[in-house]
C-alpha cells in the first residue's frame, strides 16, 4: 500500500481547510462535539455497572464522531443525528473500541511511549468503519495500522500545533473548550480525508 506523497497537505494546510469547513457549521459542530464527549461519560455515574454500560456506547458515539465529522470536511450537511449513526454498526464499533483498548493497554505494559505509538496506529480506525461498514473491527484496525505508516509523527504534530489555543482555553475557564474541541475534531477528520486520498490516487496510478 503506496501514497502519493505529492498530495499530502502540510498541517497548517489542513487547519486552514478545517476552519473553511466550520464556516457556518460551528453551532452544530460544537453541539455535536459536546455531546460526543458527554454523553458516553454518563454511564460512569451509574453505581458498580455504569462502566459496563460506558464501555458498550463508547465505540459507537466514537465512530458516529467520525462519521459526524467525515460528512462536514465532504462538505455534506451535518445533523446532530449524525453522532448516533455508530449505533447503526453497534458491534463492530464496539468491537473496534475493546480491541482498541486492549492492544494499546498491553502496548502500555512495556512502556508509555509504545503505548502512545499504539494509539496512533489505530486512531483512523473509526472513520475506516465508516467509509467501509462492511469490514470487520480488526480489518479496520489492521487497516489504520497499515495507512499511519509514516504518518504517525505528522498527526502528533497535529495534534500539538493546537496546544496554544488549548492554553488559552484554560484561560477563559474551559469555555474555550467548546469551540477547540470541534476545531481539533475536523482537522483529524481533513488528516484522514487527505491521507486515505493520497492512497486512493496512487492506487489509481498503479
Amino acid at each position: 500500500m503506496n501514497v502519493n506523497y505529492s498530495l499530502i497537505k502540510s498541517n497548517a494546510e489542513l487547519k486552514f481547510d478545517a476552519r473553511q469547513r466550520l464556516k457556518g457549521n460551528w453551532g452544530m459542530a460544537i453541539l455535536v462535539c459536546f455531546l460526543g464527549s458527554l454523553l458516553p461519560g454518563i454511564p460512569g455515574a451509574i453505581p458498580y455497572i455504569g462502566w459496563i454500560f460506558g464501555l458498550l456506547i463508547g465505540g459507537p458515539f466514537a465512530l458516529g464522531l467520525a462519521s459526524s465529522f467525515l460528512r462536514l470536511v465532504r462538505n455534506q450537511p451535518l445533523e446532530l443525528e449524525n453522532l448516533f449513526d455508530g449505533f447503526k454498526n453497534f458491534a463492530t464499533a464496539f468491537l473496534a473500541q475493546l480491541l482498541m483498548s486492549i492492544f494499546i493497554f498491553l502496548w502500555s505494559l512495556l512502556l508509555i511511549i509504545p503505548g502512545i505509538i499504539a494509539a496512533y496506529s489505530y486512531s483512523l480506525t473509526f472513520y475506516i468503519i465508516k467509509d467501509n461498514p462492511e469490514i470487520g473491527a480488526m480489518e479496520a484496525l489492521r487497516r489504520s495500522k497499515q495507512m499511519m505508516k509514516g504518518f504517525k509523527g505528522k498527526l502528533f504534530l497535529l495534534q500539538l500545533s493546537f496546544i496554544g489555543w488549548a492554553l488559552l482555553c484554560i484561560l477563559t475557564l474551559g469555555i474555550g473548550f467548546l469551540w477547540l474541541a470541534p476545531y481539533i475534531k475536523t482537522a483529524e477528520a481533513q488528516f484522514y480525508e487527505n491521507l486515505k486520498q493520497a492512497y486512493e490516487a496512487n492506487s489509481l496510478a498503479e
